[in-house]
């Protein structure tokens, strides 16, 4: 009729299994397509001309995840810190500088020496119970009435100048204060001057103000010494020596540079066996300390 005669039984045997194995191999093609992602071309056409098939559908894959997630733990809250306190320090502060340093105190001084009878001047004439030679001049220190240390001088005797530094000594170190200490010499003798001017002296060849016949005074042998005349008047019934010193006559109102009882003037003076005009009830000499009790 025009075609080819089929083939014969054992050569279309071979023919088919042929047929099948193609199309097997066909079919393995595809799968190992989808394998990969990747769409068959299109439909397997087998030898001879026949379709084997389509091929299976690519399924599409997505590779899983290589590591999971990880969230990180919330940081810790931090921690609060208890208060400090200040170390004390561990050396002692350093000292002021020096010029706001505390002014040194100046120690209590003093010297004795040889007086003549020029430097004596008017507290010395022939006829006085002593000489120049039986006569010392001090150099003493004192505290003045404003606050400050001084230097000044006393005329005494020769014979109790151990006990009259040793008395100016202790006024120094009590900060008593002293207005002024100058022979009389520089008052020209004169008791009154000297005293109106608050002076603190010693010797003064003259006579004893007090009622009776004349006689010297313990002054006149320098045994004899005043301190602060104004604040220690002497009192002889309605007279003042000085009259400045009529401001100081209430005794129970103690101030500075007065001598009362058991304060330190008289207690100064009393340590070395001296006695206290003070204590004269008729007559009270507030400023007068001597060696003998006159």
């Amino acid at each position: 009729m025009g075609g080819s005669p089929p083939p014969a039984p054992s050569s279309y045997r071979r023919w088919r299994a042929g047929l099948i194995a193609v199309a097997v191999v066909a079919a393995l093609a595809g799968c190992s397509s989808g394998r990969r992602g990747t769409a068959a071309a299109g439909p397997a056409t087998v030898a001879g001309g026949g379709e084997a098939g389509a091929a299976a559908p690519s399924v599409p894959t997505s590779a899983p995840p290589t590591s999971a997630p990880t969230t990180s733990p919330p940081a810790a809250a931090p921690t609060p810190s208890a208060p400090t306190t200040a170390s004390p320090p561990t050396s002692a502060p350093s000292p002021p500088p020096a010029g706001t340093a505390a002014p040194v105190t100046p120690a209590f001084s003093s010297g004795v020496g040889p007086v003549t009878a020029a430097q004596l001047g008017a507290t010395w004439h022939a006829g006085c119970p002593v000489g120049p030679a039986q006569l010392r001049v001090l150099t003493l220190s004192y505290w003045g009435f404003d606050g400050a240390a001084h230097e000044g001088s006393l005329v005494v005797n020769a014979t109790v100048t151990d006990a009259v530094v040793r008395v100016f000594a202790a006024l120094y170190g009590d900060h008593f204060p002293i207005r002024e200490m100058v022979p009389q010499s520089a008052y020209g003798g004169d008791d009154n001057a000297a005293a109106a001017a608050d002076d603190t002296s010693g010797f003064n060849c003259r006579l004893a103000v007090a009622a009776g016949p004349p006689q010297w005074s313990v002054h006149a042998y320098g045994e004899a010494i005043d301190v602060n005349d104004v604040e220690n008047p002497y009192v002889e019934g309605g007279r003042v020596i000085p009259p400045s010193g009529a401001a100081y006559l209430a005794r129970a109102d103690v101030r500075p540079g007065m001598a009362v009882p058991g304060g330190m003037l008289v207690t100064a003076f009393a340590s070395v066996g001296w006695q206290w005009g003070g204590r004269w009830t008729g007559t009270p000499d507030y400023q007068h300390f001597s060696a003998t009790g006159g």
